[in-house]
């Protein structure tokens, strides 16, 4: 076999691509998702991570780069599969061979809040960003879909918000909003058919992670920076499923189709009886006052309802 020199390993690799180029072909590369029929979501985060790849200095073009500028970046092994399987289907795409990197996915427990501590970034935080919160925080649906709404998918009489654009193939559904979350999305402004936006970008962009980077200064209190839009649908599944120990209706508030994956987010954690605040209603107005706030009923004693709220 002829020995291959230097200058011929260039051409059977191919020229590096400029930046223009590499953006080019990204934007190409979306497109043929988009034709063949993935979600949105996913096409946005498979063209950031091209692009976070270029930005580290890879060639998309040469997969032996790829792999130098995956094993180099600082993150964890998770991340590291996600990069190697969005490349992977672009090399595919684009007639690139290359042997995928055995990176595996390593299991974590996803951080709870307290509700009290999630209570208190919903203040701190701006209008439309508690508007977000609250809403993610009582329904446990995931930003994209929150996103999503429109003016038309909100209740206000029943109550409700319906979830008529789910991500990652799931269900659409009909959830139930307090009265304290509906007054808080009624009061944003309505300035076109979706009410955050329409897109991550827009519903995002609210300076949320400079107001909870603020507000975990002010109250001394670091497990804030750990809260996150999806914290809140773990905190929720968690929750509910320890409320209600019904699987099935746990799998039918996040819109799953498969149990599996109701599974993955259920956390069995133990709550101690002394992580409950307590409150009584002397009448029906207050006790509906309290259903709203998210007590539940536990007993009547000496003419008073009982409720109680986790901490």
């Amino acid at each position: 076999m002829a020995e291959v020199k230097p200058q011929q390993e260039e051409a059977v690799a191919g020229a590096k691509l400029k930046p223009a180029e590499a953006e080019a072909k990204i934007l190409e590369h979306a497109w043929r998702l988009k034709k063949q029929g993935y979600k949105e979501s996913t096409i946005r985060h498979r063209v950031a991570i091209l692009k976070r790849l270029v930005k580290l200095g890879a060639d998309l073009s040469d997969p032996e780069s790829i792999k130098d500028s995956i094993a180099r970046h600082n993150v964890s092994e998770s991340t590291k599969q996600q990069m190697a399987f969005a490349y992977d289907c672009y090399a595919s795409r684009n007639c690139i061979k290359w042997e995928i990197p055995n990176y595996k996915q390593t299991q974590k427990l996803p951080f709870i809040p307290l509700e009290s501590e999630i209570d208190a970034l919903i203040a701190g935080c701006g209008r439309k960003t508690a508007a977000i919160l609250q809403l993610l925080k009582e329904t446990g649906m995931r930003i994209g879909e929150a996103c999503r709404l429109k003016w038309t998918d909100l209740n206000l009489e029943a109550g409700t918000v319906t979830v008529n654009e789910p991500e990652k193939n799931s269900n659409p559904r009909i959830l139930k909003l307090s009265g304290k979350a509906a007054g808080m999305l009624n009061s944003l402004p309505r300035k076109a058919e979706k009410i955050f936006g329409g897109t991550i970008g827009r519903c995002v962009n609210t300076g949320f992670w400079g107001q909870r980077r603020r507000l975990a200064q002010k109250l001394q209190n670091p497990r804030l920076l750990q809260i996150t839009f999806h914290t809140l649908r773990h905190w929720k599944t968690t929750t509910e499923y320890h409320r209600t120990r019904d699987i099935l209706y746990v799998k039918q508030l996040l819109g799953h189709k498969r149990i599996e994956n109701t599974m993955l987010y259920t956390q069995l954690i133990t709550f101690e009886s002394d992580e409950y605040a307590s409150a009584v209603a002397k009448n029906l107005e207050e006790a509906r006052k309290l259903v709203e706030a998210g007590f539940e009923y536990v007993t009547d004693i000496e003419g008073v309802n009982l409720f109680r709220k986790r901490k």
